[in-house]
């Protein structure tokens, strides 16, 4: 579905209509040729959809009308950017799927309870990545002031994407894989910290990082990304 935004004509437009995508970069808007994944049945996708099955079933099934209330009174709290950067609104129903997907993904139990702290958590403007072909290993450094680094259960969330040429500029995804960081309560995690690289990356290539940061309480963050050039 596209989103289009109308003044004196179209001023701007996200999505896909027919045959064609629109999107925007650094250097304005474009449109190109529509394209359908190759496998859309793929192992990862069964497994996100398997995930959203598990959680809607949850919603309804598992969870009390008090839970289900303390989302609700969560979402009306919180703004989200749309992909035209406008601010919306998502329902409790949808913010109980976007944060405990993380959860099943990572293997861990979702977080019924809706959050009390009605904010965003703070993403890290400071982290920075590194990598050696060496050893494949990234390198992350981050602020470790940050209230998660020291909450039992709470997570910095890793995406990774293919790398690139050295030239390029920008990278919109598809970002694949995924790790994460745990804070802890008892001896909170300190920078910088080394993860194996999701992807296999050479000297020269250029690659890019999304993180969200998860708080216990199930609070998810908006997305951040860091890139670097992989060295020897």
């Amino acid at each position: 579905m596209a989103l289009v935004k109308y003044g004196g004509g179209i001023i701007q437009m996200s999505g896909s209509i027919a045959g064609n995508t629109f999107a925007r970069n650094r250097y304005g808007n474009y449109v190109r040729a529509k394209t359908k994944p190759v496998n859309p049945s793929s192992t990862r996708q069964q497994k996100a959809r398997s995930y959203v099955a598990e959680l809607v079933e949850r919603w309804y099934s598992i969870l009390d009308n008090a839970q289900r209330e303390a989302w609700k009174n969560y979402a009306d709290a919180v703004a989200m950017k749309n992909k035209l950067g406008e601010t919306v609104k998502l329902s409790g129903f949808n913010h109980y799927i976007r944060s405990n997907t993380w959860q099943l993904d990572l293997d861990r139990t979702p977080t019924d309870d809706g959050p009390v702290i009605q904010t965003l958590p703070d993403q890290d403007g400071s982290i920075t990545i590194s990598l050696s072909e060496a050893t494949q290993d990234v390198t992350l450094n981050f602020n470790d002031q940050l209230e998660w680094c020291s909450e039992d259960n709470a997570l910095l969330v890793i995406l990774q994407g293919r790398p690139q040429n050295v030239t390029r500029n920008f990278f919109a995804g598809p970002y694949r894989g995924r790790s994460a960081k745990a804070g802890a309560a008892g001896v909170p995690i300190v920078s910088p910290q080394d993860y194996a690289s999701i992807w296999v990356v050479a000297e020269g290539q250029k690659f890019w990082v999304k993180f969200r940061i998860r708080r216990a309480d199930g609070r998810l963050s908006q997305p951040f990304t860091a890139s670097c050039t992989a060295g020897a």
